[in-house]
């Protein structure tokens, strides 16, 4: 065999080294820690844990403690949450948006903030005819179950099965708590004691059709706009009403205004996150971590308020514990593959 000529071996030596890939070394890995992503279902769902349900926690407690120290009643409660609700006027001039929310969305805007108005009353009142722990659990399992039905009626969202099996725990976890209290009221006010319960049960519906009616909003600025809403009519209603339902009391002491003001503050903080959440996780997942408050109430019930705690309350407290960890920990995203490949792709 004839060899090769020798102009003809290196030019296909040349082009061999010409178009060769450079030799680099390979992407270091990503630590094993920074994998983990949030998703923006987690943030949300992590925004109504600690924002949401957290704070509403201490609500129902201070209440009950501004009502036995001076017998403000929870309209009058309200009214100074709603004046609170006012200041967000400023921040709308400032911005210059409409304070009422735009022509087109303005309608759903208003019916938002008087089912939250309605809410609210209903779940001060409840807190202040029943225990606060009670009251608590029946406003959040009802708004659960509502919030349920109300995404598989008109929402898109699909849930999966860890969310229904969070969901159901959740539920489960309150029916514990609740339903001993329920077989064992005091027939002598058993009446009484049925009204405050069906208060918080209304409370409970009312929010998760705010919740959801919040969801569908859409327009700049819509959040501080609802909060200065639940303000305009809750203000407007409270005010003849208070004076027509109850007795208005002016609290003189020192702990009632720091219950007052309290609650006004924490409720806002609530308020805003729980709102804030919806528009990023589903409704039914942000009512069933909104049950954190019911475990909040129940230690300041039992630590502060010095009232009983059953053992199937503790049952039903890390029944729901459990089932907020399932519901948030699938949101936590680690695909180490994929940001593998996306680091190699970036450096080519």
């Amino acid at each position: 065999m004839a060899p090769s000529p020798p102009g003809k071996a290196a030019r296909t030596l040349a082009d061999l080294l010409r178009f060769s890939p450079p030799c680099s070394p390979p992407p270091p890995r990503r630590p094993a820690w920074s994998r983990y992503r949030l998703s923006e279902s987690m943030k949300g769902l992590l925004v109504a844990l600690l924002g949401g349900g957290v704070p509403a926690g201490f609500v129902a407690p201070f209440t009950r403690m501004a009502n036995e120290a001076s017998g403000i009643p929870s309209l009058e409660i309200l009214l100074f949450r709603c004046v609170l609700h006012l200041l967000f006027a400023c921040y709308l001039r400032c911005q210059k948006a409409p304070c009422f929310g735009p022509p087109e969305a303005r309608q759903r805007t208003l019916l938002h903030a008087s089912i939250n108005v309605i809410s609210i009353g209903c779940a001060y009142s409840s807190f202040m005819v029943v225990p606060s722990g009670n009251a608590a659990t029946v406003r959040k399992g009802s708004s659960t179950i509502c919030s349920v039905l109300l995404a598989l009626c008109i929402e898109n969202g699909q849930l999966t099965g860890y969310d229904w099996f969070g969901l159901v725990g959740s539920t489960l976890g309150l029916t514990i708590m609740v339903v001993p209290d329920l077989l064992n009221l005091d027939k002598s006010t058993q009446l009484y004691d049925t009204f405050g319960y069906v208060l918080a049960c209304l409370g409970g519906m009312a929010l998760a059709l705010g919740l959801v009616i919040f969801r569908t909003l859409a327009f700049p600025a819509k959040l501080v706009t609802v909060a200065f809403l639940f303000g305009v009519v809750g203000s407007l209603v409270c005010s003849p009403a208070m004076f027509l339902l109850q007795d208005p009391v002016m609290p003189l002491d020192p702990l009632t205004w720091t219950c007052v003001v309290a609650i006004s503050c924490l409720a806002l903080v609530s308020f805003l996150c729980a709102s804030y959440a919806v528009t990023k996780a589903h409704p039914a997942l942000v009512c069933a971590v909104l049950h954190s408050e019911v475990v909040v109430t129940l230690a300041v019930q039992y630590y502060v308020l010095r009232e009983a705690v059953t053992h199937f309350d503790i049952m039903g407290a890390g029944v729901i514990l459990g089932s907020i960890a399932i519901i948030t920990a699938q949101n936590i995203s680690c695909d180490a593959a994929e940001d593998d490949d996306e680091v190699i792709k970036g450096i080519q």
